[in-house]
């Protein structure tokens, strides 16, 4: 799979502060703009002067319908061909529907668009029948074309994604 590229990719300018924040609001603008189910929406971390979360749309064969642009346009956002970096983090993407539960990483790998699977802290790759709780959270990220989710160990034998679906905020406890 390789990322799709401009002109095929809208990238979309936020004030969203939070990646949870950043997730609703690419899951609310996909319903609401009616987009097909394989597009691909990603979150991309901004750090110039007004840090913040953008986002990104694409369905890899052909522009974002020029109806989308003039609806996100109508709706005070700023957008721009292409995405603010070529690592996004796929909130949407063919499959991700599909990928909850505990699966193995076969059964992931089929039903997604996840190319691959790395295990945090170990060089190779894991087994296809290694079981994954997805913790019905599942964000791979592209690299070097290619969709990539990363997992760490969990007690019971299994993986789960490294990215947790309910982060304590820093500073919680204090």
């Amino acid at each position: 799979m390789t990322p799709p590229a401009a002109p095929y990719v809208l990238g979309i300018d936020t004030d969203a502060t939070t990646l949870r924040e950043a997730d609703h609001l690419l899951q609310a603008l996909a319903v609401e703009l009616a987009l097909p189910e394989g597009v691909f929406g990603c979150t991309h971390l901004v750090r110039d002067g007004r840090p913040r979360i953008a986002l990104s749309l694409a369905d890899g064969t052909e522009p974002v319908p020029r109806t989308a642009r003039d609806r996100l346009t109508a709706r005070g956002y700023a957008l721009r061909d292409g995405a603010w970096d070529a690592t996004g983090r796929a909130v949407l993407y063919p499959g991700a529907d599909r990928a909850t539960g505990t699966l193995t990483l076969a059964e992931l790998l089929a039903r997604s668009a996840i190319d691959r699977v790395t295990v945090l802290g170990t060089p190779e790759e894991p087994g296809p029948d290694t079981r994954l709780n997805t913790r019905d959270h599942v964000r791979p990220h592209w690299q070097d074309g290619r969709l990539v989710l990363a997992a760490m160990p969990a007690a019971g034998g299994v993986l789960v994604p490294f990215e947790d679906p309910d982060p304590t905020p820093c500073c919680a406890v204090h």
